[in-house]
């Protein structure tokens, strides 16, 4: 009789003999808070907290006004005396020299700054931008409070959102058009 062959074991056979493990199950990505010893930690952003001084318990017109990336979330509170409040301070000591005055300039076109009070959430973008959402919000507010300030608003360009952003850098240049420096030789 003929002696049995050694069977060679190849890559292919070697993983069939090996043994199977099991996939250790995946933890949940899901979740948004961790509790750590009686403290829950917020796994978004740690934003500040925001607290006015003005207008606790008083009715108010609310608007959402933009500029490139800022956001301002603008309320208006009826019956007020002139107060504004930019994330918790005065609004010339949050905007500087013209940038305040732009952020006002709605009010000062309605010719109603001395009969609302305003606080103002704002966030993202540079000072400028913020300073436009600010005027935007505002604009908007005061709009859908009294409808007859609209057109006025409207035709100084208060109420339509500045809609330019930046461009997006594209591949192979520099910036969004600039190309980089060619040389002859």
């Amino acid at each position: 009789m003929p002696e049995k062959e050694e069977k060679k074991t190849t890559k292919a056979t070697a993983a069939k003999k090996a043994p199977v493990k099991k996939a250790a199950p995946k933890k949940e990505a899901s979740k948004i808070a961790v509790k750590k010893s009686n403290q829950v930690v917020s796994k978004k952003k740690n934003r500040k907290e925001i607290t006015f001084s003005i207008g606790e318990g008083k009715k108010y017109t609310y608007a959402v006004g933009k500029r490139k990336t800022a956001v301002a979330r603008v309320r208006l509170y009826e019956n007020g005396k002139g107060q504004i409040e930019v994330n918790g301070k005065d609004v010339k000591d949050y905007f500087t020299g013209i940038l305040s005055q732009n952020a006002t300039d709605a009010l000062k076109a309605t010719e109603s700054s001395r009969s609302f009070d305003v606080t103002i959430k704002v966030l993202g973008g540079g000072v400028s931008a913020q300073s436009d959402a600010v005027r935007n919000g505002i604009a908007k507010a005061l709009a859908e409070y009294d409808v007859t300030h609209r057109p006025l608003l409207k035709k100084m360009g208060y109420v339509t959102r500045d809609s330019r952003v930046k461009e997006r850098k594209k591949p192979g240049l520099k910036r969004a058009r600039r190309a980089p420096q060619w040389r002859k030789r």
